[in-house]
């Protein structure tokens, strides 16, 4: 359970934060939620793909770290297998709070990442911030920010029709079979025929990069694959 609470400078002047990767994070998981602003950064790396929210009433998109729940195949024995980490995972074990206009930074005390004996001071000990949390106060801003304008570019794609449903069968190097499903991307077709006064409504909106990223991204598959291959062959 988390159990994310106000950051002071006083309940939490001893606290450090522990900031690699693993499985004792918490870092096993399949996905990681991201915004438009930033699948130019990602793309280079991840697949980014839509899902439906927990609800089922709207879309938001994901970077892939894995093909199954509880998967993530960009962790090693050294950390993170990447020179770019999603920001909804490298802000952990952070989060941002809305008090009316102010936004707050909270911090979930019953992550593993918090410490009082190892890791990144969080503040300096006459109470200042130190550069770790400067760092970590733009990360969830960026984040808070990516999130608050996502809404608009999904009603934007939705409109337009232009997410489809689609299914990936995976064979590994041994045969294992598996597929991919649950997930929506781009529907380049559609993409293709838009007209022009289209085409430059999404450019003026500062959607249609981040559009053509994410089918751009979609190229990833294949290293996510290979990944795949790496690891089941390790674990054979």
């Amino acid at each position: 359970m988390a159990n994310p609470v106000l950051l002071n400078n006083v309940d939490h002047k001893h606290l450090r934060i522990r900031t690699g990767y693993g499985p004792d994070f918490g870092d096993q998981q399949m996905f990681a939620p991201t915004f438009p602003a930033e699948f130019r950064e990602l793309q280079a790396h991840y697949p980014i793909v839509f899902r439906k929210t927990d609800d089922g009433t709207h879309f938001e998109p994901i970077a892939l770290l894995g093909f199954q729940e509880g998967e993530n195949l960009f962790l090693n024995a050294g950390g993170w297998d990447s020179t770019t980490v999603p920001l909804t995972v490298a802000r952990q074990p952070f989060l941002i709070g809305v008090d009316g206009d102010e936004l707050m930074v909270h911090v979930d005390l019953d992550s593993p990442r918090c410490s009082e004996q190892e890791g990144e001071p969080v503040f300096l000990p006459h109470g200042g911030t130190t550069e770790f949390l400067e760092k970590v106060n733009s990360t969830l801003l960026t984040i808070h920010q990516g999130l608050q304008a996502t809404p608009l570019f999904m009603a934007a794609l939705v409109s337009l029709e232009l997410l489809e449903s689609f299914v990936l069968d995976v064979e590994l190097d041994d045969g294992t079979q598996g597929r991919l499903a649950g997930f929506y991307a781009i529907h380049e077709e559609r993409l293709a025929r838009l007209d022009a006064a289209t085409l430059g409504e999404l450019h003026r909106a500062g959607y249609l990069q981040a559009i053509f990223m994410a089918v751009a991204s979609l190229s990833n598959f294949r290293a996510l694959i290979e990944r795949k291959n790496r690891l089941h062959g390790a674990r054979r």
